[in-house]
This record gives C-alpha cells, structure tokens and sequence, in this order.
C-alpha cells in the first residue's frame, strides 16, 4: 500500500508492506470492530436530537446578522453552546448547511444565510 500527500508543507509518500497473514490479521481485526461500531451508532441515536434547540438557536444567530467572519461566529456559538468545542461543532453544522454559503475572506470565512 502506498499513500502520497502532504501533512502541512511536508511532502509524504509512505510505503506500507504487509505479508498475506498480516493482511488477513489486520481484515479480521476490521470485521470484529465493525458489528460492535454498528450497534454503538444505531444505539445513540435518539428519536429525537436533543440539541435541536442549540442547532435552532445557531442557525439564528446568523440568520438575524445576515453575515459574519468565522472568528466572530464561532464566538456567539461558543456563548450559546457553553464551550468552544460545542461551538465548534456547531460552526461545523452551519458550515455543511444548505442555507449558509461560505466564502474566502481577506482573513477568515465568511458565513452569509441564504435560507
């Protein structure tokens, strides 16, 4: 296997080699894992998302503003959300949203709701 890219300004090119068995070890290893992922994921899912009030409140917040720079809405969801990683995640969301569109500014995002 032979993976290529960069990790920052790094050029990476990464040869791996693995016997058969160590391909068929690595292979069970992967199917064992996966039932139990499977089960997990089908398990916390709820009926109902419980930050479907945070996810209203964010989608708000930019709604009412119209525009604003990644920088100054990650702080409102940090504010709504209680902490940075929680605003992040919604910072995310608005990010893959239909009714936001995202373009390059000088400095930082710039998130604008179209609805």
């Amino acid at each position: 296997m032979r993976i290529r890219g960069h990790i920052g300004d790094w050029p990476v090119d990464l040869t791996l080699e693995l016997e058969p068995s160590e391909w068929a070890q690595l292979g069970g290893q992967l199917t064992a894992v996966a039932p139990l992922a499977t089960v997990a994921a089908v398990a916390s899912v709820p009926s109902a998302r419980p930050d479907d009030a945070l996810w209203q409140a964010a989608r708000d917040v930019l709604r009412k503003a119209g525009q604003l720079n990644g920088p100054a809405l990650l702080e409102h969801l940090e504010g709504l959300a209680g902490n940075t990683a929680a605003g992040k995640r919604l910072l995310v969301r608005l990010r893959h949203s239909a009714e936001v569109k995202v373009e390059s500014g000088a400095d930082a995002p710039v998130y604008h709701w179209v609805g």
